[in-house]
């Protein structure tokens, strides 16, 4: 019997680590579309006339949307069962908005084209998300969201090279969104393959958590918290690409590629911290904390080189971010409320977010030293709430 045991779950771990690559695939040809396209939305809306406080209004704004509907995106998810239909309309819509920036003829069509991106992902991410959390119980949630990342990392990094190859060739910003239409068709194709394979990821969770009537418990609200500091303390790229435009630090065609550095750094950052969260447990967002906070006075202090360690602190706050936390959310909640759980992580952090990006847009145009010293503090701040985490866990 025992030896049949193990062989079940042998079996079951080679089919989540499958699921997980999949989808892992799916976001690597996604987030090339969406990421490439990040990587210029920053000049792009500049060029097509737009301050920087519309440009911290934009990008806050379409994370706040991208935030705020995973909640009830998450609800609906587990109200549904319905986590494959959710997932791949989500992604549509994600995916097909990018290529349409090419046609953008004003910032305020751009703007909405932005806005769209990010409400397609808060569609489709709760319900992926707990799709990948069966997958990960059984192979290490830190490890498994840490792979998922890493790959999702490598698509975010060739897209802001494709784009920065076709403004190297002398081509335009039009030309770099229309590109990007063939990695959202692949990642749409993938997906819905993904969806025959394994229509029920559920059966890929080897221990099923009990259910919980009762709410979250408090380690679950005192870490939401914790991010949320980290969330409004967190400069968004648009705002760095519109300052390295500006003051000249980093040419056009370079921008993509100091992107492009952060996020080959997220996807090693995720692997590292992934796999440390499985041993150590959250208290290693302590040390993610104090790194990531670095960024900002590297970034709109320095020069060329300084702000390239800049972007790869904020590239390992970044991965620290879509890692670790999501496998924090799945450990911290029953099964059957997962959905929910994700979607009002999400939503607290995006809101978080936003109000930080648009107050850092704002502080931006008044005095670059207050856009720092708010980034700092806000995100130093987190780490009395870890510790306290810490002392709750044991580690």
């Amino acid at each position: 019997m025992a030896d049949q045991s193990s062989k079940y779950k042998d079996i079951v771990k080679a089919n989540a680590w499958k699921f997980i690559i999949l989808l892992g695939i799916v976001s690597l040809l996604a987030d090339m579309t969406y990421e490439g396209a990040r990587s210029i939305t920053g000049p792009y809306l500049a060029i097509l006339g737009a301050s920087a406080t519309v440009v911290g209004f934009v990008s806050g704004f379409g994370e706040l949307v991208g935030y705020v509907l995973r909640f009830f995106s998450g609800y609906l998810s587990d109200k549904t069962r319905q986590y494959w239909a959710i997932t791949i309309v989500g992604y549509a819509v994600n995916l097909l908005a990018v290529p349409l920036l090419a046609l953008a003829g004003s910032w305020e069509i751009a703007a909405m084209l932005i806005i769209t991106e990010r409400f397609g992902k808060a569609i489709r991410t709760p319900a992926r998300d707990v799709m990948l959390s069966h997958a990960t119980s059984g192979v290490g949630s830190g490890w498994g969201f840490g792979v998922h990342e890493a790959m999702d990392q490598i698509g975010a990094i060739m897209g802001p090279l494709i784009v920065a190859a076709v403004l190297f060739f002398n081509g335009t910003y039009r030309t770099g969104f229309a590109l990007l239409l063939i990695p959202a068709l692949l990642a749409l194709i993938v997906l819905v393959l993904s969806r025959f394979l394994y229509p029920h990821p559920h059966h890929l969770e080897l221990s099923q958590p009990k259910l919980e009537t009762k709410g979250f418990k408090r380690i679950y609200w005192i870490y939401i918290a914790a991010v949320a500091l980290i969330a409004a303390g967190f400069t968004d790229f648009p705002l760095i690409a519109y300052h390295f435009q500006k003051s000249v630090v980093v040419s056009a065609a370079i921008i993509p590629i100091f992107y492009a550095v952060a996020m080959g750094v997220d996807a090693i950052a995720a692997l590292i911290f992934g796999r440390l969260f499985d041993k150590v447990g959250v208290s290693i967002m302590i040390v993610v904390a104090l790194l990531s906070a670095l960024f900002a006075p590297l970034v709109f202090f320095g020069g060329f080189y300084a702000a390239l360690v800049g972007m790869a602190l904020w590239g390992i706050g970044l991965g620290a971010q879509e890692s670790i936390m999501m496998a924090a959310v799945a450990i911290m909640s029953p099964v059957e409320k997962r959905g929910v759980a994700y979607g009002a992580f999400n939503m607290i952090y995006g809101v978080c977010w936003f109000l930080g990006s648009v107050l850092m847009g704002v502080l931006y145009d008044i005095s670059i030293f207050y856009l720092v010293v708010f980034s700092m503090v806000m995100q130093l701040s987190s780490i009395p709430l870890f510790i306290v985490i810490r002392k709750i866990t044991g580690k």
